[in-house]
C-alpha cells in the first residue's frame, strides 16, 4: 500500500507544481524585477521581498553549503561504481542505487529545461546578471537530494542511532538551506514554493519506484525458492 501511496501522491505533487507554475505564469504579472523583468503574483512577491530584503552572505553561504548535496550524489555515484567494478556488471549494482543514477538525472533534466526556458528571474542581478530563478535550484537540489540520503541510510545503516542521526541531520539542513534561500532575497517566494513542490513530487515517485523493485525482487526470490 505504501508504495501506492507514493504513486499517487507524487504524482499530485508535479500536478500541483504543473498548476502552480501556470497561475505564475499568468496571475499579477508585473514588471517587479531588475531590466523591468516580470514575475507573477507580483503583490505578494514585492511584499515578502520587502520585508526579507537582500542577504547576499547568506545567499554565498547557502551556495557552498549546498555542495553538501553534491558531495551525496557523489558518494552514491561511487558506491555504484564500485559495486559495478566488483560484481563485474553494472546490471549487478543494487537497483535501487541504479534507479538513484535515473532520478538524480531527472532532476538535473527539470533543471536544465527552466534553465533554458524560464518562468521568470531573479529578483536582483547576481555579479551584473540577470539569472533565471525559478524554481530554486538550491532549494531544488537539496530537497531532492537530502531525503534520498535518509532513505538511503535507512535501507543500509544497521545502527538505530546512527539512522535517527542521519534523519535529523537531514531534515535540519534541508530547513536550513530552504529557510535560509527564502531570506536571502535571491529569489522571489514563489520560486522556493515550486521548487518545494517539484522536488517532493520527485522524491515521492524515486521511493514508489525504490518499493517497487522491492516487491519484484521478493517475488523473483520467492519463485526461486
Amino acid at each position: 500500500m505504501g508504495e501506492k501511496r507514493d504513486l499517487k501522491a507524487g504524482v499530485g505533487f508535479l500536478l500541483a507544481f504543473l498548476l502552480w507554475t501556470i497561475l505564475i505564469s499568468r496571475i499579477d504579472v508585473q514588471a517587479a524585477g531588475p531590466n523591468g523583468s516580470e514575475v507573477g503574483f507580483a503583490a505578494f512577491n514585492m511584499w515578502f521581498h520587502h520585508l526579507t530584503g537582500v542577504h547576499l552572505a547568506l545567499y554565498t553561504l547557502t551556495d557552498w553549503v549546498e555542495l553538501l548535496a553534491i558531495g551525496v550524489c557523489a558518494a552514491f555515484g561511487v558506491l555504484g561504481a564500485v559495486q559495478a567494478v566488483q560484481r563485474r556488471s553494472l546490471l549487478r549494482v543494487d537497483r535501487d542505487i541504479i534507479l538513484l543514477g535515473v532520478y538524480y538525472l531527472l532532476v538535473i533534466l527539470f533543471f536544465l529545461f527552466f534553465e533554458l526556458f524560464p518562468v521568470n528571474y531573479r529578483p536582483v542581478l547576481i555579479e551584473g546578471v540577470l539569472e533565471a530563478s525559478y524554481p530554486s535550484s538550491t532549494t531544488l537540489l537539496v530537497l531532492s537530494v537530502m531525503p534520498t540520503l535518509r532513505l538511503q541510510s535507512d535501507r543500509r545503516v544497521k545502527s538505530p542511532r546512527l539512522r535517527k542521526a542521519v534523519g535529523w541531520f537531514v531534515l535540519l539542513f534541508s530547513l536550513f538551506m530552504v529557510a535560509g534561500r527564502l531570506v536571502s532575497g535571491v529569489h522571489w517566494a514563489t520560486d522556493i514554493i515550486g521548487a518545494v513542490l517539484l522536488s517532493r513530487g520527485l522524491f515521492l515517485l524515486y521511493r514508489h519506484w525504490v518499493r517497487l523493485a522491492d516487491q519484484n525482487r521478493d517475488v523473483v526470490r520467492d519463485a526461486k525458492g
